[in-house]
């Protein structure tokens, strides 16, 4: 229950989620013009979770985790950062415009729910309609983005499949065994997954040269580090405690909404008659899945966003 002088402290986590969020989209636009994807990604990632592991530890908070737990949070490095953000990161650098792929990573909670009914679970009949609803904006926005300028199918593949990963950790999440404290679970999840994709990165030919990348590059990097994933993701843990859960989803569908603004007013992006009608059947979908599920907050909520 949100009550008295904590309205305020809601409010303001609320738009730093929606705002920081929704932005970085644009930011790993900027950032694979001229980093390559996964190294570029993977080293925000590690300097991010070494950064929160040591402001929690000046805090007092022990970040020591057992290997059952550290194995469990390297398994969301690998689905969440890796699979997740990684593809995003590779989906912008072959050309899709970020608003397009905000659009399609908004698509995370429908992939949740159609992991719940592979799985055994029966979803409500609203949330299966929802789903279906939300596949054809998908469809819409990517076919018929074709001639718009929104990029090659296989970008908009690259982030499709970015989502299906992404909701497929969230889904998997609950049954792993993690740390209790998720600002412990986050830095483990995000030094390993880093790791990984430097890994991955150079064993895919990347050739990182930091001392040739331009300002705006490494200004869109250290944005992505430290507003797009220790202050935003903060502030979003925080809501989870203080919050109805119902209002912290409407994340979902408010971050494709500003970063389409964004990428149109900072990059020119166009935002076409399909990234109208699509992102809008999208939004709706998700919109609508959200409502009907209420789910709770450690169990098929889904994660972070991958970006």
């Amino acid at each position: 229950m949100v009550t008295g002088a904590k309205v305020g402290l809601v409010a303001a986590a609320l738009m730093i989620v929606y705002v920081v969020w929704g932005s970085t989209y644009l930011a790993i636009r900027v950032v694979v013009e001229e980093m390559p994807p996964l190294t570029g990604m993977g080293s925000r990632f590690l300097l991010a979770g070494l950064l929160l592991g040591g402001l929690l530890a000046l805090r007092g908070v022990d970040v020591r985790v057992s290997r059952a737990e550290l194995l469990g949070a390297a398994l969301l490095g690998l689905m969440l950062p890796l699979l997740g953000n990684g593809f995003v990161a590779i989906g912008e650098s072959i050309g899709t415009p970020s608003g397009v792929a905000a659009l399609l990573v908004a698509a995370v909670p429908l992939f949740v729910v159609a992991y719940r009914f592979l799985g055994g679970d029966r979803p409500r009949m609203w949330s299966v309609l929802g789903v279906l609803l939300g596949f054809v904006g998908l469809a819409w926005l990517v076919l018929g983005g074709r001639d718009e300028g929104h990029g090659t199918l296989t970008g908009a593949a690259f982030v499709l499949a970015a989502s299906a990963f992404w909701a497929f950790g969230s889904w998997v999440q609950p049954r792993l065994t993690l740390p209790e404290n998720a600002f412990v679970l986050t830095v483990h999840e995000m030094w390993t997954g880093g790791v990984m994709m430097i890994a991955v990165g150079l064993a895919r030919g990347e050739d990182p040269a930091p001392l040739e990348y331009g300002a705006q590059t490494w200004l869109a990097w250290s944005y992505l580090v430290i507003f797009g994933s220790m202050l935003a993701f903060s502030a979003y843990v925080w809501l989870l405690s203080n919050a109805p859960i119902g209002l912290v989803a409407t994340y979902a569908y408010i971050n494709p909404v500003v970063a389409v603004f964004l990428g149109w007013l900072i990059l020119a992006e166009p935002i076409t008659s399909s990234v109208v009608v699509g992102g809008l059947i999208i939004v709706v979908a998700v919109a609508i899945v959200i409502s009907v599920e209420r789910l709770p907050k450690r169990a098929e909520e889904p994660a972070l966003e991958p970006v």
